[in-house]
């Protein structure tokens, strides 16, 4: 497996993985309806630096690095992740967070921060954790889950 940055060509192969992931409603803060070229302009926006997994050509996985915050905050960086459901368990959003972690690190970032890590995403939370990850924080209630219903979210921290 290969992480690289992604470019135009790429979108097809990112959309196949965020639009199923944003219609889910389970592990982003996004309205599940939006259109394709808006969950691609969120993902790929100005702002942020974009990567993609790939074996043998197949986009696997997806994130995104970004400034946290502008100004005092920007040593401080966000990412996004995500990965196709067929490749769920390989160890590839492993992968792309140690990749991030590492970009982060040679750009000069001094943390890196998880903004709205949903609660019921144990999964998430548990690797977050094994990479050096932090709760910081806890936002009651503040997730409406389309199945658990209002569940909390974590701020997850990790100094650089």
């Amino acid at each position: 497996m290969r992480i690289r940055r992604a470019d135009a060509v790429d979108t097809a192969g990112i959309a196949a993985i965020i639009i199923p992931t944003i219609r889910q409603g389970t592990t982003y803060a996004l309205d599940a309806d939006m259109s394709e070229a808006d969950a691609l302009a969120y993902w790929m926006g100005p702002d942020k630096e974009t990567f993609v997994a790939e074996e043998d050509g197949v986009i696997l996985g997806t994130y995104f690095i970004r400034p946290n915050q502008a100004g005092g905050g920007r040593h401080v960086c966000n990412c996004g992740y995500m990965t196709s459901a067929a490749a769920t368990g390989r160890g590839i959003a492993r992968s792309m967070c140690a990749h991030s972690l590492e970009y982060a690190r040679a750009r000069g970032y001094r943390a890196m921060q998880f903004n709205f890590v949903i609660s019921t995403n144990e999964r998430a939370v548990r690797l977050w954790q094994s990479l050096g990850f932090q709760i910081v924080g806890r936002l009651p209630l503040a997730f409406q889950h389309p199945t658990a219903g209002d569940v909390d979210a974590f701020v997850m921290h990790q100094h650089l």
